[in-house]
């Protein structure tokens, strides 16, 4: 019991886990940062297929009844 107590306690072997521990946390916290960064650019990419969207629609709702006809028309067969 006394060996793996002095084992423990060795200066090489609490140096080697505390950097295993710093290294453990720069990865999760690299993970953290990358995740953050993805879900901006998606939040990004939607409001910017909302603005088109929206644009289109107002478009579409400037549009008469006989000019809406006259484009959808290209569409149905």
């Amino acid at each position: 019991m006394s060996a793996l107590l002095g084992l423990l306690l060795n200066k090489y072997v609490m140096g080697a886990g505390a950097a295993l521990v710093g290294l453990a946390l720069a990865v999760f916290k690299a993970y953290r940062a990358g995740a953050s960064k993805e879900r901006q650019k998606q939040t990004q990419e939607r409001l910017k297929a909302r603005q088109v969207a929206d644009e289109i629609d107002n478009d579409v709702g400037a549009m008469s009844s006989e000019e809406s006809r006259k484009e959808l028309s290209k569409w149905a067969r």
